[in-house]
């Protein structure tokens, strides 16, 4: 049977398969049973039987005559019409429109009338099996051709099945390529009925299984990364705004999924925004980034702000339909990594202070002043842990249970410039320490005490430190109480500015270690005297 393409999509009404097949032919300049585009013998515009208007159909208004010299009313069964005369007058411009839209088609289609005769045969179909369109329409099935001999009955009759079944029919059938290989191919089968509503063909669109499976494997990584994973998953867009969020990220997020969709990462975050938005406008220029970002973030609970720290991972996404990359946003999936991070920190932290109390005890081992070397301590001590440090010796003999406690500025680090400490206090004036001063607290209780101005404006935090006779930029304070041999032999104070963060338990545990040595060396003053 020699091969034609047919151009001409399938047409549901007034129409047929065959008168399709047909129509496209005679726009090739092929030649049927009335000849080429001549006209009518009842004139232009009608059918065989009866006159109709410029686009082929039939006047309501008027009679068709019939066989038996009857006139009839127009509306009569649709059948007695001759397709192909409708199918001619059918817009040219939309049936080549349709046939381009098949041809640029992702997924391979090919169509049957009902005979099985193939009508269409798009560029996909062409590319995946190598048989041309010329080469397609026209053959009956796909017998001798598309599939092995011992198979060509089996693949028929579960193809024509479609005909007559409702819905979609999928199979997964071994064609034949052009070049003689073979490729597993799965298809997706309809029935197409015509005006009467009986089965008029089928079409059939197909692609590679493993193309398919791939498919389908990309599409339900999306689905589990956006409902189930354990991490955290936003789709930001390019004016840097959340469009997708899995549930995790939601919940790390302190919001709904829906909540945050459409809004600003400003509007969800307190700390952090300014890192994160940089790391996105780069990917969305540069592309993915070589490895994760650790990015720290505050985060808005009902229990207020908190600061967590993310380990980010940035994925530019692109338009696959596109020829050139379009951007579509960016991919951006993040691990919440606090508790390790912290735990990381803190052991960094433990490891650099027990490295500066050994450093500490070996430089005082050299001093010849035991007062000399307690200042050894405090300024090793001062590394990465405070700003100011002080130390008040309790002056005379232990107070009565009502007296008060009266403390000499023994020793104290510059309040200007960074510098070693100064031994001082060899004059015995006691420190004005009003009633409930922080530094009294530790000795009496003969145990650490911490104090804060805490959010207070500078101006209100700037006199809560001179109050207590610490220098202006104070704002965070830790005493640490000396005691050696059962007594009680003064306080270290430690200070911190604004740029720190308050002291916290662990930062009490160093202190006490740090005033166990400076005890030790002031207690050997004490009973040695001073080097000569």
């Amino acid at each position: 049977m020699t091969s034609e393409r047919t151009d001409a999509p399938y047409v549901r009404t007034q129409r047929s398969l065959q008168g399709v097949q047909v129509s496209a032919s005679r726009r090739k300049g092929a030649t049927d049973a009335l000849g080429p585009d001549e006209p009518e013998k009842n004139g232009p515009g009608t059918g065989r039987g009866g006159r109709g208007n410029r686009d082929g159909r039939i006047d309501d208004t008027e009679s068709v005559h019939s066989d038996n010299g009857e006139d009839t009313d127009g509306t009569d069964d649709i059948d007695d019409i001759d397709t192909e005369d409708a199918v001619d007058s059918v817009d040219p411009g939309g049936a080549d429109l349709l046939a381009a839209l098949l041809d640029g088609m992702d997924a391979a289609l090919c169509a049957f009338d009902a005979d099985g005769v193939v009508t269409h045969w798009n560029r996909e179909a062409e590319r995946i099996l190598g048989w041309s369109a010329e080469e397609a329409v026209g053959r009956r099935g796909f017998a001798d051709w598309a599939v092995r001999t011992a198979d060509a009955e089996e693949v028929e009759t579960r193809l024509m099945a479609a005909m007559h079944a409702s819905g979609r029919q999928v199979h997964e059938f071994a064609l034949v390529t052009k070049d003689g290989g073979r490729v597993l191919v799965r298809t997706q089968s309809a029935a197409v009925r015509g005006p009467d509503g009986k089965p008029a063909g089928l079409y059939c669109a197909f692609s590679e299984v493993h193309a398919q499976i791939d498919l389908e494997r990309s599409i339900a990584l999306s689905e589990a990364l956006f409902d189930d994973a354990s991490w955290g998953v936003v789709l930001v867009d390019a004016d840097l705004r959340a469009a997708v969020v899995n549930a995790h990220a939601a919940r790390s997020l302190g919001s709904s999924r829906t909540a945050v969709l459409g809004r600003p990462l400003g509007e969800l975050l307190t700390q952090g925004v300014e890192e994160l938005e940089s790391a996105l406008t780069h990917v969305l220029a540069e592309g993915a980034p070589p490895a994760p970002a650790e990015i720290w973030v505050g985060v808005r609970t009902p229990d207020g702000e908190k600061r967590r720290c993310w380990r980010s991972g940035f994925l530019r996404l692109a338009s696959p339909l596109a020829e050139e990359p379009v951007p579509l946003g960016v991919g951006w999936l993040f691990q919440d990594i606090t508790e390790a991070k912290q735990s990381e920190q803190e052991a960094a932290l433990l490891r650099f202070r027990v490295n500066q109390l050994h450093r500490a005890a070996r430089a005082a081992a050299e001093c010849e002043d035991p007062g000399e070397a307690a200042t050894v301590h405090l300024d090793f001590a001062l590394a990465g842990f405070a700003d100011h440090a002080l130390i008040d010796r309790v002056a005379g003999p232990p107070p009565a249970d009502d007296g008060p406690v009266r403390l000499v500025r023994a020793a104290a680090t510059p309040s200007g410039a960074p510098g070693p400490s100064n031994l001082s206090g060899h004059a015995g004036i006691p420190v004005r320490y009003g009633q409930g001063h922080p530094a009294l607290q530790c000795v009496e209780r003969a145990g650490s005490v911490r104090a804060s101005a805490g959010s207070a404006a500078p101006e209100a935090a700037r006199d809560w430190a001179t109050a207590r006779q610490w220098p202006p930029e104070t704002v965070h304070a830790l005493c640490a109480v000396l005691r050696s041999r059962g007594r009680t032999l003064g306080v270290v104070t430690f200070l911190r500015g604004a740029g720190r963060t308050p002291f916290e338990r662990t930062d009490s545990l160093y202190a006490e270690d740090v005033a166990v040595r400076i005890a030790a060396a002031l207690d050997l003053e004490t009973t040695a005297g001073p080097a000569s």
